[in-house]
């Protein structure tokens, strides 16, 4: 159980933890091959063998997030391809009722993702979840991302926040860690990200597999 009475700010990550993964999974380790490999000539295999490497080499930097990086290294219009799978996009179970059990509190409620702004635009128009939040924050605004530490800095420079009384839900365990390193006093995470893949084995931080299991003791108004 979460300690509720002493946790006044809530961020939440977007992707894995508010909305299945699966989207983006497919989304970037299917859909982007095939595209890539019809555009140049290639088998399905070959595209994956020339796309796994460069994906991984930007790993945790803000280019690996971004719509406007690969489109312009691809030469893909990313946008149009999400729309074309905007169908998989999918909330978490529960995830609306853990939302507005949060509101219901009181508490301040921020969304703070990684996700390109041309990202996260079509999925609030999907899930329509921007509705719950105090502001929706993308770590493009900053120049940063979450896995680095000026993020965090930048985070409560602007949207002020007391970290001894701020929880984090999130399904990277680099993310969490970074805001473990700036100071985050409450961290989550997310043991299954993606509904299609099995659960994941996580002890380095408190995990939940369903937005139920952080509830508990959560008393409306009480963050007022």
């Amino acid at each position: 159980m979460l300690a509720w009475p002493d946790i006044k700010t809530v961020l939440l990550d977007m992707d894995g933890t508010l909305l299945d993964l699966n989207f983006d999974n497919h989304f970037w380790q299917e859909f982007v091959p095939l595209r890539f490999a019809e555009l140049h000539g290639l088998t399905l295999e070959e595209s994956k063998r020339q796309l796994k490497p460069r994906f991984k080499a930007m790993e945790g930097r803000l280019e690996w997030y971004c719509l406007d990086y690969w489109g312009e290294e691809l030469k893909l219009d990313l946008a149009g391809l999400k729309q074309e799978l905007a169908g998989l996009i999918a909330v978490h179970p529960h995830v609306t009722e853990f939302l507005e059990a949060v509101r219901g509190s009181g508490r301040r409620l921020l969304l703070v993702t990684n996700a390109h702004r041309g990202s996260l635009s079509l999925k609030m128009e999907k899930t329509c979840l921007h509705r719950f939040f105090d502001d929706i924050i993308s770590s493009h605004d900053f120049g940063l991302a979450k896995e680095q530490q000026g993020f965090w800095q930048a985070l409560q420079d602007k949207h002020v926040f007391e970290k001894h009384s701020t929880l984090l839900v999130d399904d990277s365990l680099a993310v969490l860690r970074s805001a473990q390193a700036f100071g985050i006093a409450y961290l989550v995470s997310i043991s299954r990200p993606d509904s299609r893949a099995p659960v994941r084995t996580i002890t380095e931080f408190p995990a939940v597999e369903d937005f139920r299991a952080m509830m508990p003791g959560l008393v409306p108004g009480e963050g007022l």
